[in-house]
């Protein structure tokens, strides 16, 4: 029971640090590439540092499993550019809530990509999902959202797609550890940001002050390296209903953030389409670890 209460308590840690990185992004003065590439890094040799401590053994990685795992953390690099894009031009909140589409994204590809069957249920949690988004842009009030909030939704739903291959890629990978394939795939996300930083970034521009630092560290250590260590070391010793519940504590606590820190507000119509994409996408990620527990027992 001790030990249950224990891993709760980490999930539930994990998933606050997570629902703080908007506000972190808002206040780095940083291209996104460059706060991406400094995030695998960070977080990569802080979690290489964790399981030497720990003395966890690494096990070898077959060729074909590392390259997934490369493939995948390149695409989560590529991502995690997306969606500071999307904080820099939209509200932390729309941006949240474009980005946590992915789930509707997976659902309405599952067909063609896993042969997997549409049910009735995971078609409507797609299209409240899908009106929910009309919500939060603002049509449904009868008002077009401005050209910074449009680029701010579109780098939102781009980088919900990638977080989606992301999640599919995975779906391949069949690493049991957990911190090893974390380590692999962060610096993945770093590396395969380099030559884009070097065809895109004006390093003679760069400013690193003792506060952008150590945010940028903060980005790196905590968001990354720590909450990944606390998530992917307890994650297993949970339900897998208890897990994908946990899981919403991120959205939600970065709207409630935002709200505190940024002081952004939500209109009516906001605050439903959120309630219509965060409870589709918890229903069908319930359904589809209950069924896949069925299915393996």
């Amino acid at each position: 029971m001790k030990e249950n209460r224990k891993a709760y308590a980490s999930l539930c840690t994990a998933m606050l640090i997570f629902g703080t990185i908007g506000i972190f992004r808002r206040n780095i003065p940083l291209s996104s590439g460059l706060l991406a590439f400094s995030r695998g890094l960070l977080g990569s040799v802080f979690l290489l540092i964790f399981v030497a401590l720990r003395r966890h053994r690494l096990e070898k990685i077959g060729k074909k499993q590392l390259a997934l795992l490369i493939l995948s953390g390149a695409v989560i690099g590529v991502n995690w550019i997306l969606l500071f894009e999307a904080y820099n031009y939209t509200t932390v909140a729309v941006a949240t809530m474009c980005f946590y589409m992915q789930p509707t994204i997976v659902i309405l590809l599952s067909p063609v990509l896993f042969r997997e069957k549409l049910s009735v249920k995971k078609g409507l949690c797609a299209l409240a999902a899908i009106i929910g988004m009309v919500f939060v842009s603002g049509v449904a009030e009868g008002a077009l959202p401005g050209a910074q909030d449009a680029k701010g939704i579109a780098f939102g739903l781009a980088a919900a797609v990638l977080y989606a291959a992301a999640v599919i890629l995975n779906k391949r990978i069949r690493v049991e550890d957990a911190y090893e394939k974390t380590i692999v795939q962060l610096l993945s996300a770093a590396a395969v940001l380099i030559p884009y930083l070097l065809l895109t970034e004006d390093f003679s521009a760069v400013v690193l002050d003792t506060r952008t630092v150590l945010l940028v560290l903060i980005v790196g250590i905590l968001h990354s390296g720590l909450a990944y260590a606390l998530y992917f070391g307890n994650v297993n010793k949970l339900p897998a209903q208890s897990v994908a519940v946990l899981s919403y504590i991120d959205p939600v606590s970065a709207l409630f953030f935002s709200a505190l820190v940024l002081h952004e507000r939500l209109t009516a119509f906001g605050i439903l389409g959120a309630a219509l994409i965060f409870g589709s996408a918890l229903v069908s990620e319930i359904d589809g670890r209950e069924r896949r527990k069925n299915t393996a027992a």
